[in-house]
């Protein structure tokens, strides 16, 4: 045989091999299920200590898996915060950011920039279905796709400005001719359990590792389900947060009052009796929520692949639900800016929980460390991996922000939330007081600790380009 002939020969022959070699290391990824939820405030799941709520699977993933119990939403520019939620979490950039390629969000996924775009680029065949809430098309960025949602589902006037005490509900959360979650003849949250079925049928009949995104619309409201898990929570048996107010004081100038909408859909002011029937459509959405992830985690062991599969559960925001006077998630407090954020996957400890400050939005560049890419420059947040190992948090300390309304730092003692339009400062001591009941602010004795954490609030800002001017007057200095 000729020289070049064999020369040949042998490169095609070593070209293939190394293909066979590198399609084989990419079989061996691991499959990526991806559950979100919406408006799920951080204490909301039982085995993390809510008593009140029953998820059992939640509670499952919980023990079978790792809790990271500090993860945040950095803010919004948007009075729809998941809108700015969803937009960090698919570009992988911090919040204003995010707002600054908001608008070209098509731009994004055509250049390769989108979260699922660069998991099909990375040999994944990719699955979607429920909430998308993201300018970018959610059929372009995935291989299959179902039912995306908007934002939320219709709503009506009667679910506003209710309930009050010894008057008619005009609403009811069980009754499907309202529509909303019911909107098309089954309910969303079990349309998420069905087209998650048909995922996983399609995905045996291919060799690629699997990225499936499923996304909740619930807890958000209308706040509807089935009768039988409403049933699960009588009015009565339902407790009033320790932090409940009837008025939050600055609630205006904060923009959270009464031309909000989420704020809208109890009466002002709150009474103890709307905040028990809100929080009780609250928990019946997420127990039945809870009930379709049961079979989203069912569905991962009658795979086959469950030991090579990465499970990560999270929300977008929180939601205050009757605490600190207010109902939605436009609010600096931890219920609305702290989510649960939980991890099951080879070698992952069971019951293990991390105390380390983290994003919900660092998800994205976790996904890609375990899919063997690079993270891209473009990408701010960063991967938990490390932190399942011991590893220190990249973030010392958590910046929020709302609008220009808000602004907030919080470190592993205390955080401090300023609002510059109702000059006026808050400081809480989160060891001590997790419910953010009682301001240190004006104590004489913590204002080295005001001052402090205000230059490293100002700081923040700084490097995160977040052009809202803090003045040393609202501190008193």
């Amino acid at each position: 045989m000729h020289r070049f002939t064999i020369a040949v020969c042998l490169a095609l022959g070593t070209f293939f091999l190394n293909l066979s070699a590198s399609q084989s290391f990419a079989d061996e990824r691991p499959n990526i299920i991806f559950i979100f939820a919406d408006d799920l405030c951080f204490d909301s799941i039982a085995e993390l200590g809510n008593k009140e709520v029953e998820t059992p699977n939640l509670d499952r993933l919980a023990r079978e898996g790792t809790s990271f119990n500090h993860a945040y939403n950095m803010g919004s520019w948007s009075g729809a915060v998941c809108l700015a939620s969803r937009t960090m979490l698919n570009s992988g950039r911090f919040v204003w950011q995010a707002q600054e390629i908001y608008n070209q969000s098509e731009r994004e996924r055509q250049e390769g920039r989108w979260w699922g775009e660069i998991m099909k680029a990375a040999g994944y065949r990719t699955y979607m279905t429920g909430k998308w809430h993201c300018r970018a098309s959610a059929e372009n960025s995935f291989d299959v796709v179902r039912d995306t949602r908007p934002g939320m589902p219709k709503d009506f006037p009667e679910g506003y400005n209710r309930p009050i005490e010894g008057q008619p509900d005009p609403w009811s959360p069980s009754d499907p001719k309202w529509g909303g979650f019911w909107e098309g003849g089954t309910h969303w949250s079990e349309v998420i359990a069905n087209h998650s079925d048909d995922f996983f049928a399609d995905a045996a009949k291919h060799d690629q590792p699997t990225f499936m995104y499923l996304a909740f619309n619930a807890t958000h409201d209308p706040r509807q389900a089935p009768q039988e898990y409403l049933d699960k929570y009588p009015t009565e048996n339902i407790l009033v947060p320790a932090n409940y107010q009837p008025l939050h004081p600055c609630a205006e100038e904060i923009g959270c009052g009464r031309n909000l909408r989420d704020e809208r859909l109890a009466p002002f002011p709150r009474t103890e009796y709307a905040v028990r029937v809100h929080r009780r459509e609250y928990y019946a959405l997420l127990t039945h929520m809870d009930a379709m992830i049961g079979r989203i985690l069912d569905s991962v062991e009658a795979s086959g692949k469950a030991d090579n599969t990465w499970i990560f559960f999270t929300a977008d925001h929180g939601l205050a639900v009757g605490q600190h006077g207010l109902l939605g998630k436009q609010n600096p407090y931890d219920h609305s800016v702290r989510v649960p954020f939980l991890v099951k996957g080879p070698g992952v400890k069971a019951g293990g929980r991390v105390e380390e400050p983290i994003y919900l939005q660092d998800v994205m560049p976790t996904t890609l460390e375990l899919a063997k890419v690079e993270k891209p420059e473009h990408v701010d947040f960063h991967s938990v991996l490390p932190l399942m190992d011991g590893g220190v948090t990249p973030y010392p300390a958590i910046y929020g922000a709302y609008l220009n309304l808000q602004r907030s730092i919080r470190t592993p003692e205390h955080k401090l939330i300023v609002f510059p339009k109702a000059k006026t400062v808050e400081l809480f001591d989160m060891r001590n007081d997790p419910g953010e009941q009682t301001n240190l602010a004006t104590n004489p004795a913590m204002q080295p600790i005001v001052k402090h954490l205000f230059e490293q609030l100002q700081g923040l800002q700084e490097d995160l380009g977040d052009t809202l001017e803090l003045t040393d007057d609202l501190i008193g200095s």
